[in-house]
């Protein structure tokens, strides 16, 4: 059987002088520390020890006998233990050095604080109160109404039939088959005239919904619709009302005009345009040159709208018109794009 050898001690020139690297390098750890002044060099400092020094001793120690070895331990016990002893303390007086720096500094209390910025109306909201108020001032009252709606407030009613695109799926957000998110504010003026008798003088802001989603569309937005129902109003009334509006919301020199169109529940039936703003009815790229702006629609009530809710339309007359809130924001501010209302960036926001 072949016989194994004691491992041979290293040669006593190598032991002596890996013994006197260990024995030294508690004193030379200590004296790089004292010059360090983060602790990340800190931290390099001993990581370079221990790979050093100590990773030497504790390869020759694999290699040594017994009684060397455990000189070689003994050894290596001390400096290591020195070496992360004098990490430690230096750690210690670093952080020390900090808290006093901190406690030395002065801090200036006279000097003010950050005052919170103050909030204020999204400018949606501010737009809708000035509208509101200009009505009111002509002796308009305000009426809201549910923004979940029945199929008879927001279409029958309104003289809207079956087959009308309005009541696509694609147009219209339904909930059942007979109820919807209400597409205009119109079924407000509805459960007015059910609840009561002529005269009927009324706005009706709110909430609206309809499934479209681009540049100058959102699928919410905000609208405000008028109704006036009593004996022998005329448009003659309808046009002196929204030219009031258009000058008081915009200023003074604004003109008015009314296209024909058509609409189920008016009859008949008028565009409201109002010469441009901008360009001040010269023409210029926001009016496509036309020198007017489209604001809304109008019109005299269907005879049939007043028979749906017992009315009798050879007895009373009566005008409606609807704007659009957002519409009118982007006017009277030149924003370009209806979907910056609702995106909640305060930069845009603060502006108004």
């Amino acid at each position: 059987m072949a016989r194994t050898d004691p491992p041979a001690a290293p040669p006593a020139t190598d032991l002596d002088a890996l013994l006197a690297v260990l024995d030294a390098l508690p004193a030379r750890i200590q004296a790089e520390l004292a010059g360090l002044g983060t602790e990340a060099a800190v931290r390099d400092a001993q990581a370079r020890a221990l790979k050093g020094p100590i990773a030497e001793g504790q390869a020759a120690i694999r290699q040594a006998p017994g009684p060397t070895r455990r000189t070689i331990g003994a050894a290596l016990n001390k400096a290591k233990t020195a070496v992360e002893a004098a990490a430690a303390a230096r750690l210690q007086a670093l952080a020390r050095e900090a808290l006093d720096a901190e406690l030395r500094r002065q801090i200036d209390v006279s000097l003010p604080g950050r005052a919170p910025r103050p909030g204020h109306l999204h400018i949606i909201t501010q737009v809708r109160r000035d509208i509101v108020d200009i009505f009111r001032e002509l002796g308009f009252e305000i009426a809201e109404g549910p923004q979940v709606e029945t199929d008879f407030n927001n279409f029958e009613a309104l003289n809207i039939p079956k087959d009308h695109p309005a009541r696509d799926m694609q147009d219209t957000f339904y909930v059942t088959d007979d109820v919807v998110l209400r597409t205009h504010t119109s079924p407000v003026q509805i459960r007015t005239m059910l609840r009561q008798q002529p005269p009927v003088k009324v706005i009706c802001p709110g909430q609206v919904y309809r499934r479209d989603d681009d540049p100058t569309h959102s699928r919410m937005f905000s609208q405000v619709e008028g109704l006036l129902v009593d004996r022998d109003v005329s448009m003659a009334d309808l046009k002196g009302t929204l030219l009031h509006f258009v000058r008081r919301f915009f200023g003074p020199g604004v003109k008015l005009r009314f296209r024909p169109s058509f609409f189920p529940f008016t009859e008949p039936s008028a565009e409201v345009d109002m010469s441009c703003i901008f360009c001040g009815g010269k023409g210029c790229r926001l009016c496509k040159q036309s020198g007017w702006l489209e604001i809304g629609g109008s019109g005299m009530v269907d005879p049939e709208v007043f028979k749906a809710v017992g009315y009798d339309p050879e007895a009373v007359t009566g005008y409606a018109f609807g704007l659009g809130i957002e519409r009118m924001a982007m006017l009277r501010h030149g924003v370009n794009d209806i979907r910056l209302y609702y995106e909640g960036d305060v930069r845009f926001l603060r502006q108004f």
